[in-house]
């Protein structure tokens, strides 16, 4: 069956990779659910957090998912706590659509954290050493993206619109996981899939 979930993204890469990053998740899930993802929006976290223009991105993705589709909001923790913001944020995007299912996803620190998490399972890949070693505590650590770029061979540098997309098809997903930022993101999918499963066989979800 085809499902519909829209996404409201912070940087250019997430763009592209987001969606990316559903389809595997969902397939995880439930490999007889296929996902139609609309173009995502993308807005800066500084003018998201702004009252009113979440709102407006809901509404906007909203109409784009209408009548059976979901939303997801993703974006970066920074220095933010997930546990305070994401749900500030959901309180606000369910205050705009009530008639829609809704998640809020905070990365802790950044997206490219959750490469980190999975640093082993990416050796070799994108110009990353193959020796590369998943740190111990990789959502303490400040600057993912440097930190790949650290550790790339010869002359190559982190590139976020090429390197996201391409690192979001290949990490290990459960080794991801260990982060509680990742882990809380693979929850959210799952309740949007099984939500809009359970909206599609005409039953309430629980």
């Amino acid at each position: 069956m085809e499902i519909t979930i829209g996404c409201i993204v912070e940087g250019h890469g997430e763009v592209e990779a987001v969606p990316l990053l559903i389809r595997r998740l969902a397939s995880e899930i439930d490999p007889s659910v296929s996902v139609r993802i609309p173009a995502p929006i993308r807005i800066p976290k500084t003018k998201l957090v702004k009252e009113g223009e979440l709102e407006k991105a809901v509404e906007l993705m909203a109409r784009k998912v209408a009548p059976a589709g979901a939303v997801l909001v993703l974006v970066d923790g920074d220095d933010d706590c997930p546990a305070t913001l994401a749900p500030a944020l959901l309180t606000r995007a369910r205050n705009a659509r009530r008639d829609l299912p809704l998640a809020v996803v905070l990365a802790k620190r950044e997206y490219e954290t959750w490469f980190l998490a999975a640093a082993s399972s990416l050796r070799g890949r994108r110009g990353l050493r193959a020796d590369l070693v998943t740190p111990a505590q990789p959502e303490a650590i400040r600057g993912a993206k440097e930190w790949l770029s650290a550790r790339m061979t010869g002359d190559s540098s982190y590139v976020e619109t090429l390197d996201q997309p391409a690192l979001t098809q290949t990490f290990d997903l459960e080794q991801a996981r260990q982060t509680d930022s990742f882990d809380k993101c693979w929850r959210e999918i799952e309740r949007l899939v099984r939500a809009l499963r359970a909206d599609d066989k005409g039953v309430s979800p629980s």
